[in-house]
């Protein structure tokens, strides 16, 4: 795969509780993010790659429900990860 532990690792600790705290929502949006962007890179290089396309589809509709999620239970968290990410708000 082309995220390592490390990486991966990187990701969780920048963005939720701890390195080890894989579950939390905003680390789930930050690897997500990441992964879009890979897939996003992919895309440009290979425009008739549809699985992947359908993959990213997905994978942007796990983020978005994650972040509707967030909305719902702590709109300071919400924002703060939206800001971080630099995403757009979407959810209104």
């Amino acid at each position: 795969m082309y995220l390592s532990k490390e990486a991966k690792a990187e990701i969780f600790a920048k963005h939720g509780q701890s390195a080890a705290d894989t579950g939390s929502a905003e680390g789930q949006v930050a690897l997500f993010t990441t992964r879009i962007a890979h897939l996003t890179g992919h895309l440009k290089k290979n425009k008739k790659d549809f699985s992947t396309q359908l993959s990213l589809q997905k994978l942007v509709g796990k983020r978005r429900a994650l972040l509707g999620y967030l909305f719902k239970k702590d709109i300071n968290r919400y924002r703060a990860i939206i800001k971080t990410l630099e995403l757009r708000d979407i959810i209104k």
